[in-house]
Order: C-alpha cells, then sequence, then structure tokens
C-alpha cells in the first residue's frame, strides 16, 4: 500500500483530488496545487503515490472465486452504444432463480474496483452485471486518467441507455427472478437515480454520492431508493435538500444515509479517500436493501 495514511493527507487535498477526477483541474494544475501541501519530507510525488488508485493490493473477491461464476458478455444496446460489454458475475450453490443488480461504475469505465463490486454483489447472492460504457471506444484502458478522458467523450444519456438496457438483460436472464435493483457510485449514482426516473418497473435503486435528478423528473420515479452520501461531499451533498424534497412530494419511498468524516468515493477501496467503517456499513446496509426489495 502507499506509504502515507489517511490521516497523514490534509483535507484539501481530497478535495484537489476531486476536483481533478471530476475534469475541474488539468493533471498539470492538480500537480501545481499539491505542491502547497508537499511540505515536512512530503513530496508532490508521494501525495500523487497516495491519492492515485492501488489495484494491485484491494481485490476482495477473486475472479476464480469457488462461490461464483464470472465473465465478461457482449449485450445489446440499440438506443446507446451498440453493443456493450460487461462483467456478469452469477453465484454458485443457489437453488432456483434469483434477483439481479446492475453496477455501475464511476466516470472512468470499469475499472478492476468496480469489477470487485460485481463480484460482492454475487457473493451476497444476486446475479450482477457491470457493463462497461467505454465499450464504443475500445473498453477500459487499463488506466483512470485515460478512462475519465474517454468517457468525457461520451454522451451521458446514451451511456443511460446503456445501463437501462443491462437492466433489461439481467430481467430477462433465464437465472433470474425477474426483479432487479441498480447500486452506482459517482456517475454510477447519477445513472442509479436516473434509471429509477426512466424504468417504472426497476425494483430498487441505490445512488452512491451520485448527481440528482430534476424535480420534474423526479415526479416520475416508482422505485424504492436508498441513497448513500459522504458527510464531507459538499459538492453532490448540495443537490440533496431539494431532491429529498421533491422524493416527499411524490411519495417516493426513500431512506438517506450520510456518513461521518466521509469523503466522496468513500466505497472505493483502492484510494485514500475510501472509509472502511462508512464503506462497510454502507454495503450492509444496500444488501440488506437488495434483499428486502428484490426477493
Amino acid at each position: 500500500m502507499n506509504e502515507l495514511k489517511k490521516e497523514d493527507i490534509n483535507q484539501e487535498v481530497f478535495d484537489l483530488y476531486d476536483a481533478y477526477a471530476h475534469n475541474k483541474l488539468e493533471r498539470r494544475q492538480f500537480i501545481e496545487k499539491l505542491s502547497a501541501y508537499a511540505v515536512g519530507g512530503v513530496t508532490v510525488a508521494a501525495l500523487m503515490s497516495a491519492m492515485m488508485p492501488n489495484y494491485l493490493d484491494t481485490r476482495t473477491i477473486k475472479s476464480d472465486d469457488p462461490r461464483l461464476a464470472s465473465d465478461y458478455i457482449m449485450y445489446d444496446s440499440p438506443k446507446g452504444g451498440g453493443k456493450i460489454k460487461g462483467l456478469l458475475s452469477t453465484p454458485t450453490g443457489t437453488s432456483g432463480k434469483v434477483p439481479g443488480v446492475v453496477v455501475v461504475h464511476e466516470n472512468r469505465g470499469l475499472n478492476p474496483y468496480i469489477e470487485d463490486v460485481g463480484r460482492r454483489t454475487a457473493v451476497a447472492g444476486f446475479i450482477s452485471l457491470a457493463p462497461d460504457a467505454l465499450t464504443p471506444l475500445g473498453g477500459y484502458p487499463g488506466n483512470d486518467d485515460e478512462g475519465r478522458e474517454m468517457q468525457s467523450k461520451r454522451n451521458r444519456d446514451e451511456m443511460l441507455e446503456d445501463f437501462i438496457a443491462a437492466y433489461e438483460y439481467l430481467k430477462a436472464h433465464p437465472d433470474c427472478n425477474g426483479k432487479v435493483g441498480v447500486v452506482g457510485f459517482c456517475f454510477g449514482g447519477w445513472i442509479s437515480n436516473m434509471m429509477a426516473v426512466r424504468i417504472p418497473t426497476l425494483n430498487a435503486s441505490v445512488p452512491f454520492y451520485g448527481g440528482q435528478p430534476t424535480a420534474e423528473e423526479t415526479a416520475k420515479i416508482k422505485s424504492p431508493l436508498m441513497l448513500q452520501f459522504g458527510e464531507l461531499d459538499e459538492r453532490v451533498n448540495a443537490g440533496w435538500p431539494d431532491y429529498e424534497k421533491a422524493l416527499d412530494a411524490n411519495n417516493v419511498e426513500n431512506q438517506a444515509f450520510f456518513y461521518p468524516g466521509a469523503n466522496h468515493g468513500f466505497h472505493n477501496n483502492t484510494t485514500p479517500r475510501y472509509d472502511e467503517a462508512a464503506a462497510t456499513l454502507a454495503w450492509d446496509r444496500t444488501i440488506g436493501f437488495f434483499k428486502e426489495k428484490l426477493g
């Protein structure tokens, strides 16, 4: 793991990384601004190294874990990218049909962290499909910087269609009981909210720190929602009061959780923004919600 620990890093560095990760700062600007925090023997290189994702030591479920069967598929997305690649993970040792869950990546494609979340979902007893919205551009390129740049070139409404098509794929899967939910992170949180807007039959949606629909869009939601927020994520949290008001005005079942001291991206265990206690509790709540709503 990286030498610098989370507690060694100034909160303003996390805020800078958030701006960089959401294309509000170029890499050169990010490095320049980091230099202000390179003090007391801490170098810019050490800060950069600490903030970048570590995919080597953070996988929680191996691809050959006996509790699941996991492989890549291609499915049709006629209103989106045409053909989309996704990681389909199915639990083993279950009898009868099981519910489905679409797992939606952040703003950088289907990286190892999201693949791992897909496998975690399968181990919990669900068929999971984790699509790669970068498929039309060649797929996740192997690093997040390039992934973000690639994803910024795709139309987000077309990408939404790719994940709606993933819902349809899972719903029709012969091993699925017909009930399907969605969980997504960052960009995927916005997708999770918008799938609830667009799909009246969606059985459950769990957006992690996702952008919110308009009041008009919210009026179309029929799905129960569980919303996960980091307390320090001021950018995303600013939209919650209006969203909550619109959800309640339209009698949409919803529950929201704010995790103290947690940043945007707190569930992602590959970067120092990871908050183990918050991530564990949020994931336990997510799986419990899916079990309740999907059967």
